[in-house]
């Protein structure tokens, strides 16, 4: 039976304040939390794993039953769910704590999660046949410089995931990921794809360090992203910003730029899209 605690109805309750100030990018990086709306997101974290620090849903509409069958087994002691407060509250403080004209009757809390170094800088210099394979099927990393569009951010990371990149890594004057709207786009990706936000410009010098090479497209590009190998896990994929492309720092460091052939007329690529291009063309020069 799902254990739930004891129902919450004042908006002036602490904890509802808390939920509350997560629609704040500073309160989110103070708390190292963030806020799910919507029974897709809630469910996606749960079944990835991904801690929650509690489900709160509306009481008179009862707990959404696609989360039941993880509700019950957080009752039962099992899994990550068994760490997951389960609260019924009032409809005042659903909508309190929704970022949408048209609340959803269900929103978690969520506990940002660190990223490794072994998940940005894993490629590795084994010699053996085991050792190469693994590198081969690694996919590459994914950098976004600036990108500021909460929905291109969402797409590129769904992308990612959707395609195996090892990682994603928000530089500076990108749309926050944790955002509403970036977590909305990415249709619950995020919990499949390790994401970072880093300084650029200590991490890139960094990865060129840790034989990173770096690729970012150019419209004055010679060399065709159809012609350069993107199966190494050395490889890194940049993206700027929708209008200005790359920063200065950040095009300096570019070890090969290349271009996305148009066989047809347009005088570029949304970013969202090109990323698409490029990462499903290094998920396909894995399968090969």
């Amino acid at each position: 039976m799902p254990a739930f605690e004891q129902a919450i109805s004042s908006v002036a309750n602490p904890r509802v304040k808390g939920w509350a100030k997560l629609s704040e990018r500073k309160y989110r990086q103070q708390s190292g939390r963030f806020k799910l709306e919507g029974v897709h997101l809630v469910k996606e974290a749960l079944e990835a794993g991904w801690p929650l620090e509690a489900v709160v849903f509306d009481e008179g509409f009862g707990l959404p039953e696609e989360l039941l069958p993880h509700a019950e087994r957080g009752g039962s002691g099992v899994g990550q769910a068994a760490e997951t407060a389960w609260i019924p509250v009032s409809p005042d403080i659903i909508a309190k704590c929704s970022e949408t004209e048209t609340p959803q009757p269900v929103f978690a809390v969520a506990l940002k999660r660190s990223v490794g170094r072994d998940e940005l800088f894993g490629g590795g210099s084994g010699k053996d046949a085991g050792a190469l394979g693994a590198v081969r099927s690694r996919g590459p990393v994914v950098v976004l410089d600036g990108v500021q569009d909460p929905g291109n951010v969402g797409t590129i990371v769904r992308c990612a995931a959707a395609s195996g990149a090892a990682a994603v890594v928000l530089g500076k004057g990108t749309a926050d990921l944790y955002n509403a709207k970036t977590l909305r786009a990415t249709m619950g990706a995020l919990f499949r794809v390790p994401a970072i936000e880093a300084d650029l410009s200590e991490l890139l010098p960094e990865a060129k360090r840790q034989g990173a090479v770096l690729y970012g497209t150019s419209l004055q590009a010679e060399l065709s992203c159809y012609e350069i190998d993107l199966t190494g896990g050395d490889v890194w994929l940049l993206f700027g910003n929708e209008g200005a492309g790359l920063s200065a720092h950040a095009q300096a460091l570019i070890d090969r730029p290349i271009i996305i052939p148009m066989t047809g007329y347009a005088e570029s690529l949304n970013v969202a899209m090109a990323a698409t291009v490029l990462l499903f063309e290094a998920q396909r020069q894995r399968m090969v």
